[in-house]
């Protein structure tokens, strides 16, 4: 139980009905959830309005109610408290309610459009490694220490992250990577949070269906880095044309990393292939698993959170070379016949465009690189023809198919993708809807040595269609395909 007055702290009340030197028991902001003694926060969300539900939380047992628009009709016995912004005041009230865990803790927050999940997820790999006790929230799954959790967001409501948070508190936790999404910033998730330190991967075209433009999406980005305290470090991606405006207005510490420019991390790449790369970072030469440009710019990241967190540079370049790629994440595997299958979350038309030319770049010539992708339904439609026009330019046969169709038609989604495709590119490339389909296709058209990218979904084991998700594995499936072949 704790008392209202007291988690009200830092949180920008502008009127109160009632005594809040009452004790409630939970902080919730769904109705539906809510118990008998609880504080209800009534969010103003992208579709839906928790002021619609207030009368419906007080009479399951609200007995206060945080929100913008305090009722004509107040019920006697209810606490009501009047803010200007419910989101911004749950995110300080869950922080408040779990006695401000992030306080206790090294938390480190990963943005950018791309390498969000790989960087925070191989950092705790490397600390785990190193014998640190450590803790991540991720697109994938959220790690409080040892045990695993399910992941339904990539930034989880204000919440959640203070429960876990405050979880990993009590478990010994000193250090946690998580992902900030742009959405997570913009919804407040992270207010109330302090940061010992940020990183800013890349920012290139994605989620202009929620933000107006690539302005304010890379606005909202910056604002992670204007709230952090003088007291944290701000490292950035300076390789990447807004890598300093994060940044412009941070109170931190400035840190750069980058491939092509002078930074305080710097590598370079000296071999490349299929297994792995050889690099050196700040002069040290160093073999890592993971394989790409992009990949080394997370390598990077990863490098620079751990020195600026004080760890010994030599053990940490010896755990670099020991990490494993992230699932989902240009995840390969080998048929018997030699045809490589790489599964890859690439869903943006950058990092569609990386992945590409990492495998241009490491074959031969000789082999046919045949390309599996789709767009989700429900999300930002101007992608769709770039990310066609970027599949059919950089592969020998690009399949266009469904990837998360929602609560669109799917085939509308391929048209719209196909009107990215230049005249010369067209022949190149086949319209297949059911992804079941097209991945056998891409099996079926590959000769030994030539490569598959089967791109978009990563590691989500479902399709989701028509608001329903049904169990689906890329890996799944292309191994399924290799093993029916190897029996024709």
């Amino acid at each position: 139980m704790k008392i209202v007055k007291d988690i009200l702290y830092k949180v920008g009340v502008n009127s109160v009905f009632g005594d809040t030197n009452i004790e409630i028991a939970n902080v919730v902001f769904d109705s539906r959830k809510v118990v008998e003694n609880d504080l209800f926060v009534a969010q103003r969300g992208v579709n839906v309005d928790g002021h619609e539900f207030i009368d419906k939380a007080i009479d399951l047992g609200a007995k206060v109610v945080v929100c913008e628009v305090v009722p004509e009709n107040k019920k006697e016995g209810v606490v009501y408290v009047e803010v200007n912004d419910a989101n911004k005041a749950l995110a300080n009230i869950a922080a408040n309610y779990y006695d401000n865990p992030s306080d206790k803790i090294k938390l480190i927050g990963v943005t950018g459009t791309n390498g969000k999940t790989t960087v925070t997820t191989l950092l705790y790999q490397l600390f785990k490694k190193l014998g640190y006790c450590a803790g991540l929230l991720s697109t994938v799954k959220i790690m409080v220490d040892e045990v695993a959790y399910k992941a339904t967001h990539t930034t989880p409501d204000s919440l959640t992250i203070n429960k876990y948070l405050s979880e990993m508190v009590n478990q010994g936790v000193e250090f946690c990577f998580m992902e900030v999404s742009s959405h997570g910033i913009h919804q407040q998730r992270i207010e109330g949070l302090t940061f010992e330190g940020a990183v800013f991967t890349n920012l290139s075209h994605d989620h202009l269906d929620y933000h107006n433009s690539f302005a304010e999406y890379r606005d909202v980005k910056k604002s992670f880095f204007d709230g952090l305290s003088k007291n944290a470090f701000a490292l950035t991606n300076i390789d990447d044309k807004n890598g300093n405006i994060m940044l412009q207005n941070t109170k931190a510490s400035k840190k750069s990393y980058a491939l092509k420019t002078l930074a305080d991390f710097k590598a370079k790449i000296l071999e490349k292939s299929f297994s792995g790369s050889l690099v050196t970072i700040n002069g040290i030469e160093v073999w890592s698993k993971l394989i790409g440009d992009f990949n080394i710019y997370n390598l990077l990241a990863i490098y620079g959170v751990s020195e600026l967190l004080g760890l010994d540079k030599i053990e940490v370049l010896r755990a670099i070379s020991e990490l494993q790629s992230v699932s989902g994440r240009f995840e390969y595997i080998v048929s018997n016949d030699k045809i490589t299958a790489i599964v890859d979350y690439a869903h943006t038309p950058d990092a569609l465009k990386n992945v590409l030319e990492t495998i241009n770049n490491i074959r031969t010539g000789n082999e046919q690189v045949i390309t599996v992708v789709g767009c989700g339904g429900d999300r930002d439609k101007t992608k769709r023809p770039k990310m066609a026009n970027i599949a059919s330019l950089l592969s020998s046969q690009a399949i266009f198919t469904s990837d998360n169709p929602r609560t669109e038609d799917p085939q509308v989604i391929i048209d719209e993708m196909e009107a990215g495709v230049t005249p010369e590119n067209y022949r190149k490339t086949i319209a297949i809807v059911d992804r079941k389909q097209a991945i056998k296709t891409a099996c079926k058209l590959a000769q030994p040595g030539d490569i598959i990218l089967i791109a978009g979904k990563g590691h989500e084991n479902y399709q989701e269609v028509n608001g329903e998700r049904h169990h689906f594995d890329d890996l799944e499936e292309v191994k399924q395909c290799f093993n029916q072949l190897k029996n024709i």
